[in-house]
This record gives C-alpha cells, structure tokens and sequence, in this order.
C-alpha cells in the first residue's frame, strides 16, 4: 500500500488527505494545530459522499491519521500543503526530507512557486516536483506535475503513478512557469473580471454568469483553442486567425490590468459581500453535490467520444 504524508492540515491539506484516503491509500497528515484533526475529520466526513458519487471511493477506505511530527521513514509520497510562503515551504521541507528517507518523493501542493524556487536547500532536490491540485483535491480530477531542473525522470513517473492510481487526470509542464498551467488560465480570466467589476462595466454577478452560463457549459467539451478554431469553419485556427486575429489583437490590447490594492481589494470584496449570490456554505454544498453529477457525464461523453475516434 502506498504510504502518504501530507504536510498542513489546512483547507488543501485536509483535502489532499481525503482524497488520498478515499483511494485507499494509507495517510497521515503532519501538523501541529491542535485544530487539525477536527478540520482533517470534518473534510473526510464531507469528502467521503462525494467520493462515493464519483465512484473513487476505495473499498474499506480508512479515514487519514493525524500527527504532530513527521513520521520517520516508511514514506512514498510526501504532499507538502503549507501556506503559500516560500521561507517556510524550504524550511519545512528541509527537515521533512531527512526524516522521509531516501525513497520518498516530495510533491509541493505551491499554487505560485516553482520547484527551483522550493528546492533551495534541499540535499535531494531531484526527488522534489510540484504536485497542484485544484480545489477541492478530493472533488476535481486535474493534478498538474512540474519539475525543476533537477528533478529526475523517476520521480516524476512515481508522482504521476500514483495520481494516475487515483483516478485522477494528470497535466505536466514541459517547463516550469509561475502559476502553473491552471491558475495562469484562471488567473487570465480573474484579472479581467476584476476589472470589469471594479471600473464599472459590468455587475459581479453578470460577471459570474457570462462564466457559468456562456462559457462554462462549452469549456466541459472544449479547450479555448478549438472554441477559436470552429469559428474558423473548414479552415480551423489558420482561418480564424485570418478573419480575426486583428480583432482580437485590438481586444487583447484593450483588456483590464487591475493592481490588487487596498481599493480595488475593499472594491471587490464589497461587491462579493454584496452580490445576490447564495451564502458560501450553500455554495460549497451545491459544488460538492453537482460537480460528481457533470464531472460523470463529462467522463461518460468524453469517453465515447474517444471510442468512436
């Protein structure tokens, strides 16, 4: 059995530990907080439902463990899920590593950071990669994998092994940038819709709608490059580009570059607080209980779709 131990007890942490529990996989989850294990046990408790619809949840899957200090050796994967500070990831895991034993793999959950920025320090960078998951880890499918440039070829395959062992989709970088290839993706559309709200031009919740309701339902079956390349009819992207590329160089030049100051952030999270939208327990509660639903469907349909190419 593959042995987990994750690093913070935090939202993504408990998360993590979930989702690698449900799999069946043997877990631990190292923090210090005396709050942890609540937050740990509550994130099983919520997870395991979820799991269940998706059809991921491993027969006699045991809830994860949590301890104050890490375990010495007899570790596979180590899914560090600290808060997003750089000094205490290479602190942290500076430590971490003399204790996991040599064989162990270890995977930074680092939205931001890449696995050079994380490494320093470390006598084994070749065995640290970064392993991003997107919230909730136990809910949504997509791991994203990036090395640094020392990170060997074996640790990247038993990282992308045992995600892959989880059902879970795994994406890599052919080389590392900041934020990723997911967060670049959402951070693109985030900083236009920041804009659009703080200057005015549109509502936050016509905001979140023009995603929901326009964007959303089509991304479930296309990627961003052949919704473009439809509308390039029989000639794909390189008509498109043809018709339209000046266009969307113009609309390119035009877009919002907000700063997240103390106005546009008190701005935005007015206008959240604000908004006719459901309190935010409701909302985790319909994505954990809607997502399994359309994440099957999705699976179902892609896979015919597959079949049939």
């Amino acid at each position: 059995m593959t042995r987990v131990a994750v690093i913070g007890g935090g939202l993504i942490g408990a998360g993590w530990a979930a989702a690698f529990a449900g799999a069946g996989l043997e877990t631990r989850v190292v923090d210090p907080d005396p709050g942890a294990s609540s937050r740990v046990a509550a994130t099983w408790e919520q997870a395991r439902g979820v799991l269940a619809r998706l059809g991921t949840l491993a027969d006699g899957a045991r809830p994860p463990a949590v301890v104050a200090t890490f375990p010495q050796g007899d570790v596979d994967l180590v899914q560090e899920a600290l808060p997003e500070n750089l000094q205490l990831k290479q602190r942290v895991l500076a430590d971490v590593e003399r204790r996991a034993g040599r064989g162990a793999i270890i995977a930074s959950s680092s939205s931001s950071f890449t696995a050079d920025a994380i490494a320093v320090g470390l006598e084994r960078p070749d065995r640290l990669l970064i392993g991003h998951p997107c919230n909730p880890p136990y809910l949504m499918p997509v791991v994203e994998i990036a090395g640094g440039t020392a990170t060997s070829a074996d640790a990247m395959a038993m990282a992308r092994a045992i995600y892959e062992a989880m059902g879970k989709t795994v994406l890599e970088l052919r080389k590392p940038v900041a934020g990723h290839l997911v967060n670049r993706l959402q951070a693109a559309i985030w900083r236009e819709a920041v804009h659009l709200v703080a200057t005015g031009a549109a509502s936050l919740e016509d905001t979140e709608r023009a995603v929901t309701e326009a964007l959303a339902p089509r991304w479930c079956r296309l990627g961003p490059m052949s919704v473009f390349a439809l509308a390039g009819a029989e000639r794909g992207m390189t008509g498109f580009l043809e018709a339209l590329g000046p266009q969307f160089q113009a609309l390119f030049d035009d877009l919002g570059a907000p700063v997240l100051d103390a106005d546009t952030c008190r701005t935005i999270a007015e206008a959240y607080k604000t908004a006719d939208l459901p309190p935010l327990a409701a909302i985790a509660a319909d994505r954990d209980a809607t997502l399994p639903v359309l994440l099957e469907q999705v699976t179902r349909m892609n896979h015919e779709r597959d079949s049939s190419l």
